[in-house]
């Protein structure tokens, strides 16, 4: 016959700086002042309690308690402004950090300027705005996954042929930029191939009347080309930054 369980809670006050009610609990003093009022619940049988611990909640397996204070100090802000403030003990960039990646991007737009110009007279360009987010990528942060060259030309091809693909299929419209952004994320996923600034290709192609003369040809032109070039620049600015610091 099983023996019947009883269950009594327990509460109990206990402050900081009391000795005597933390010496006999298996943590640790809460830092916060005020009185903390703690919950316990023991059972007469150790199957119970076996049972009983395999149903603590994971915020009560780690040694801490819920503690429900009355102190001002509830008041006080969350830690989850902290996401809004710089990394804590980060080293401050070197003034070269910033130049040579600042200077890189520059030169990256001075080019695909200079080409559009030369392109005019075909009624083509290089210039387009997924272009900046790439420089960002590849001059501020080269040994991000972002910047690997696998990650971005599968995605920049891909992604760009998706967008095309889309806009031959459901013509223009909120249907097919839905469709080809959520199967631009799907490619990049299960090719293992992730570029954020790939995803904006296909938008781009759908809402861009002179992109779309250019039929799959926009696959490799002006995205995949234009990251062959700033892969080019990207070397300079890398040699600079290990070479030339300041």
């Amino acid at each position: 016959m099983a023996t019947p369980v009883c269950r009594c809670h327990h509460y109990i006050t206990a402050s900081p700086s009391s000795s005597s009610s933390s010496s006999f609990l298996p943590f640790s003093p809460l830092p916060r002042p005020g009185a903390v009022h703690y919950e316990f619940s023991k059972h007469s049988s150790s199957s119970s309690s076996r049972s009983s611990r395999r149903r603590i909640p994971p915020f009560l397996r780690n040694g801490s308690i819920r503690a429900f204070s009355g102190s001002s100090d509830a008041a006080s802000p969350s830690p989850g402004w902290d996401f809004f403030k710089p990394v804590r003990g980060a080293p401050s960039p070197l003034l070269s950090d910033i130049i040579w990646p600042s200077a890189g991007a520059f030169a990256a737009m001075a080019v695909l300027g200079k080409l559009d110009q030369i392109l005019a007279t075909k009624g083509v360009f290089v210039t387009i705005a997924p272009l900046g987010a790439v420089s960002a990528v590849l001059f501020a942060t080269p040994g991000s996954p972002a910047a690997q060259k696998y990650n971005m030309f599968v995605s920049q091809i891909g992604c760009s042929a998706i967008g095309v693909l889309a806009f031959t299929i459901l013509g223009p419209g909120w249907l097919a930029r839905s469709t080809a952004l959520a199967a631009s994320l799907a490619f990049m996923i299960y090719t293992r191939s992730i570029h954020p600034p790939a995803a904006s290709l296909p938008l781009l192609f759908i809402d861009g009347p002179k992109l779309q003369g250019l039929s799959f040809w926009y696959a490799f032109f002006p995205g995949a080309a234009g990251c062959l070039i700033l892969c080019l620049i990207q070397e300079i600015v890398c040699y600079l930054k290990e070479n030339f610091k300041f």
